[in-house]
């Protein structure tokens, strides 16, 4: 036992460091200067963190048991038993172990797939209203990395407490995951009913604005990358550090989705973990690729309510007394449909010129 304890505690600080040196190399190395960030770039940055992520993937693959310290059948038991579903747990059980943990490898890394897809995916209707947000508070384009960099810190020190909070609450009350999926049902279709709604951010309104401008003096002038400037001898809070501050309370608000979705997959914490963070971590160049490209995709919005809708469905059937289980594998399938579908209708049925206009 202590030597499983160990062996998770080496897995989970090897992630932790490997994300970290991701970081740095990132920020650190790529983004010394502020300036625009180019389509070109930006879909070569996406395209590395999407490989990044496949990487680890197959750590998952073929070391997946090492992040719960499993070292005999017992331990690989008493893991499928608590975090995955019945039809898993009866078969890992019949099994011999290699064969099993071959199963449990195979059906963790589906998982971590699936979950990772599902967050990426949402990530998307995310950024439509970061773009607005940095349109409202009139951030220029080559200060937008520097805001999301601290923007991605954020959301993954919050994605990490949300997680154990809800995965040890999923873990102790089962019926948690029914609240979620209606909650699911409810987004999708919120999100469909408003899809063609002109959203529009008025800081001057917004809450948290407020009770800033109350604390803290502000100036409305960004002359550089500062978060804070002096002026006159007095330290003001700039609209980058407000549109900061707007940016992480709505991926809380997002979060409320996206993490109860990637639940309704597994109920590993570390599982929902792992993608959640690699979503996060390609969100700054998938945000400069799909506001470069965001006028060509009318139907994605669509495609994510059906998508939550899905999810919400799935996590509904799965709960008592129904049990009814559907295969990551299908769900992974489901998923990748619903968003090709909506992309290709995107492609097929372009938005008319004048409306566009309009």
């Amino acid at each position: 036992m202590h030597n499983s304890g160990l062996i998770q505690i080496l897995f989970l600080s090897g992630f932790v460091v490997l994300i970290l040196g991701l970081l740095v190399v990132d920020l650190g190395i790529f983004e010394k200067k502020d300036k625009v960030v180019s389509f070109k770039r930006a879909l070569l940055t996406t395209l590395i963190w999407i490989g990044l992520a496949c990487a680890f993937g197959l750590i998952i693959r073929f070391a997946g048991e090492q992040m719960h310290g499993v070292e005999d059948k017992q331990a690989l038991s008493e893991v499928v038993h608590k975090y995955h579903s019945k039809a898993l747990s009866a078969k890992i059980d019949a099994m011999d172990y290699d064969v099993a943990l071959n199963e449990y490898r195979r059906q963790s890394t589906l998982e971590y797939f699936t979950g990772y897809l599902i967050e990426y995916s949402l990530s998307i209707d995310n950024i439509f209203v970061m773009i607005l947000i940095f349109s409202s508070f009139a951030v220029p384009a080559q200060y937008y990395k520097r805001v999301l960099m601290w923007g991605i810190l954020g959301a993954m020190a919050m994605r990490f407490i949300f997680i154990f909070i809800a995965g040890a609450l999923i873990s102790k009350y089962e019926w948690v995951l029914l609240i979620f999926g209606v909650f699911l049902l409810y987004s999708g279709v919120k999100m469909f009913i408003q899809r063609n709604k002109k959203e529009e951010i008025h800081p001057e309104n917004n809450p948290i604005v407020k009770w800033c401008s109350r604390i803290f003096p502000i100036t409305h002038e960004i002359t550089d990358h500062s978060f804070v400037r002096k002026i006159d001898g007095r330290q003001f809070v700039t609209p980058l550090l407000l549109c900061l501050i707007v940016i992480e309370f709505t991926d809380v608000l997002f979060a409320v989705d996206s993490i109860p979705a990637i639940f309704s997959v597994t109920k590993d914490p570390y599982i929902v973990f792992f993608s959640n963070v690699f979503a996060i971590l390609g969100l700054r160049s998938l945000f400069f690729l799909v506001s470069s490209i965001i006028r060509m995709f009318r139907f994605l919005k669509v495609g994510l309510s059906v998508l939550l809708l899905f999810i919400g469905i799935k996590m509904i059937l799965e709960c008592e007394p129904l049990n009814i289980d559907i295969p990551v594998i299908a769900s992974l399938l489901i998923i990748v449909g619903i968003l090709l579908l909506s992309i290709l209708f995107s492609v097929l049925l372009p938005q008319k010129q004048h409306a566009e206009t309009q």
